[in-house]
């Protein structure tokens, strides 16, 4: 049985090809393409390219076991192909690795990987003797992972996945690609319908939270529905918030944070429509540069003085304004709106500005901010800070027992130096928050040990950034203006906080890694261009 499970063996190399800590893509005849490994003298080979969004991992980042994702740093053991941070779903595919006596490395591959560059983890499905009821509150990113968790974590009670969009979970990055395309596919589905029955988790789709109560452990939601629940893990993310301005409930004012949103905007959109974006989020500036190719003229206004200021700093943001101009996006900064003007059918027609003066608009766009989703939580024993979010352990624990909340609505510990809990809003982070909370209610000690990773793309130009907290200044190595540079931002004490790269992977990756490893990066070891590059030799290759 075994002998036809593989392939028959392909040889990969010689064994002395590849040396300590090397990683090779390899592309050989009549298999996918792999990424063989060579760590503490053992050869490992597993697929080559991150299931997220296809990076080469060969490219990426070494380390102790595991290698990290160049492009959004995803992190896979290698000895089990697991992934073990995020973004993605899917692990990667293990491949069967001998050396023969001639030192030739042949490579087996199992042959229902063949036409796969990933795979899924174990999971077990529902075992009706086992009376326990785990319900997970949030059809985001961060739940879409905990329920899938549980299942690998062996949990096979009931489980009951409760989301208050009327579609299946789905890839939250790819809406704002709907503005490019106007297409609602399943393929944006994380999974399909069948896999949420196969192994037994419950959907229950369109239902929104209405109450806690912990004392019964039950959560009350619309149209009367309750769900008891012996653990309960709460990821119910944010809300786009309206500023308070006259007009913003005009129509064709629009915000985006689902799907419904962004099919509704892209129908509004042809070479007639004015498009305005207001704010300097990603939000903002990733609508207004995917607008401008279908609409007839696209304006962000921003109310700091550069697009991305708090995050990227005033000499980034400069150049990611003078990127947008570029393509024919006007951007007005050091502004905001003043008054949003209507027609008598309701819809807005124009904007006006701090200065005075008016823009055409028959769509606009609201990207000024988020509110979290706790209001249900009042009265329930679960504190509640003041904007919304919730205090948690290093195990995503709240302050009552069998209640766990992640994602954005968490104030939760980060690594890196960064002293205080912090409310991240954030893809890959809410995943792993999943993750890390599912692993805990199955009953491991999984603590907290995440890296903010962040990344955009405008106009085809990829910016990245790890890394979290106050900075003082930014130490700018490359060239802004040919988008090939990395970013250090360094706080009071001269340590760098966290790093943005263009056109520089796998640097942002690195530090990364670094930073999992506990370790800093100070002024002294990049101060010296000759130097700069080479802090990375830090990172720790073996046990």
């Amino acid at each position: 049985m075994e002998a036809h499970e593989y392939t028959d063996p392909v040889v990969a190399c010689h064994k002395f090809e590849l040396q300590e800590n090397e990683m090779r893509q390899l592309d050989l005849s009549g298999i996918p393409s792999i990424l063989l490994v060579r760590q503490s003298g053992i050869l490992r080979a597993v697929g080559a390219k991150c299931p997220h969004r296809g990076a080469p991992l060969a490219k990426g980042v070494l380390t102790r076991n595991r290698v990290r994702c160049p492009w959004h740093g995803a992190c896979f053991n290698l000895e089990t192909g697991d992934i073990e941070n995020f973004p993605g779903l899917d692990s990667l595919p293990c491949h069967r690795v001998n050396v023969d006596s001639r030192g030739q490395v042949l490579v087996q591959v199992k042959r229902s990987y063949l036409l796969k560059h990933s795979r899924i983890k174990r999971m077990v499905s529902r075992n009706w003797q086992d009376q326990r009821r785990f319900v997970v509150l949030g059809g985001g990113p961060s739940g879409a992972i905990c329920v899938e968790t549980l299942r690998q974590e062996g949990f096979n009670g009931r489980l009951t996945l409760v989301c208050r969009e009327k579609h299946l979970p789905y890839d939250r990055i790819g809406v704002m690609n709907l503005l490019n395309t106007g297409t609602y596919t399943t393929s944006l589905c994380l999974r399909e319908e069948q896999f949420y029955k196969d192994y037994g988790i419950e959907v229950q789709l369109g239902v929104s939270a209405e109450r806690l109560d912990t004392n019964c452990h039950i959560l009350h939601c619309t149209d009367g529905k309750s769900f008891p629940y012996d653990k309960i893990y709460i990821a119910t993310g944010y809300s786009a918030t309206r500023p308070k301005i006259p007009g913003v409930h005009l129509k064709n004012v629009k915000t985006i944070r689902d799907i419904g949103d962004a099919r509704s905007i892209f129908q509004m959109v042809d070479k007639s429509t004015h498009v305005v974006c207001l704010g300097s989020s990603f939000m903002a500036v990733e609508a207004s540069a995917n607008l401008v190719s279908s609409a007839g003229r696209v304006t962000l206004v921003a109310r700091q003085s550069v697009p991305f200021k708090g995050t990227l700093g005033e000499s980034i943001g400069q150049r990611i304004r003078e990127l947008l101009e570029e393509n024919r996006v006007d951007v007005r900064v050091s502004s905001g709106i003043t008054r949003i003007l209507g027609n008598n059918r309701g819809e807005v027609t124009a904007v006006k500005l701090l200065d005075k003066s008016r823009i055409p608009c028959n769509l606009l766009i609201l990207g000024t901010g988020c509110q979290c989703n706790t209001e249900f939580l009042q009265q329930s024993g679960i504190g509640v800070n003041p904007d919304g979010s919730v205090d948690v352990s290093d195990f995503l624990q709240t302050s009552v027992r069998n209640v766990y909340v992640g994602g954005d609505i968490a104030n939760a510990f980060i690594l890196g130096g960064f002293p205080d809990r912090a409310n991240i809003s954030h893809y890959g982070l809410a995943q792993y928050h999943g993750r890390i909370a599912a692993m805990n209610m199955s009953g491991r000690i999984a603590k907290l040990e995440a890296i903010p990773f962040f990344y955009t793309s405008i106009f085809g130009r990829s910016f990245r950034s790890a890394g979290y907290g106050q900075y003082r200044d930014v130490l700018i190595d490359g060239s802004l203006e040919d988008l090939q540079f990395v970013a250090y931002f360094l706080d009071h004490k001269d340590t760098v906080t966290s790093v943005a790269s263009c056109g520089r992977d796998p640097i942002v990756a690195q530090f990364a890694a670094l930073i999992a490893q506990r370790k800093l990066l100070c002024r002294c070891q990049i101060a010296d261009p000759k130097e700069r590059g080479s802090w990375f030799t830090k990172l720790k290759l073996k046990n």
